[in-house]
């Protein structure tokens, strides 16, 4: 009887904990993906300054064509393709939250210029964040191009 009580009593205190988990992962997932919005705003118009808020200093993003680039070419990049990048949108994306590190993937359409040649990409992409400091910030981002 002693052995049912506390199985009982352990089983209500993961259904009343778990819940909250849950919720949190949903608001902490719903902050990502609006810092992913934020992200591809700043880019098409050249942030840098909004951009250097979301990327850890640890930052390593992985372009289309393999090209490993850190936080700080990743910023010199952004500044100069703003000019050239009239859209970034993304959609299909998902939030997959673990404590304090978190995964966003998802598909984008990027749409500007190249060389006085308009382009149209589309790519997959994957995001990992942490949270630090009382933040979110990017630690890894990777994005593949789709080739039809």
């Amino acid at each position: 009887m002693r052995t049912t009580m506390i199985a009982v009593a352990v089983v209500c205190a993961f259904s009343t904990c778990c819940p909250a988990q849950n919720e949190t992962a949903g608001v902490n997932g719903s902050k990502l993906l609006a810092l992913e919005s934020v992200w591809n705003q700043a880019e098409e118009k050249g942030d840098i300054r909004a951009l250097d808020l979301i990327f850890d200093e640890s930052m390593v993003y992985i372009d289309e064509d393999g090209t490993m680039l850190t936080k700080s070419q990743f910023l010199i990049r952004a500044k100069k393709a703003g000019t050239q990048l009239q859209s970034l949108t993304t959609h299909s994306m998902t939030a997959h939250v673990y404590g304090n590190l978190a995964v966003v993937v998802g598909s984008y359409r990027a749409n500007g210029t190249e060389h006085g040649k308009p382009y149209q990409r589309d790519g997959r992409f994957i995001d990992v964040w942490i949270f630090k400091r009382g933040a979110w910030v990017c630690v890894v981002a990777q994005a593949t191009r789709i080739i039809r």
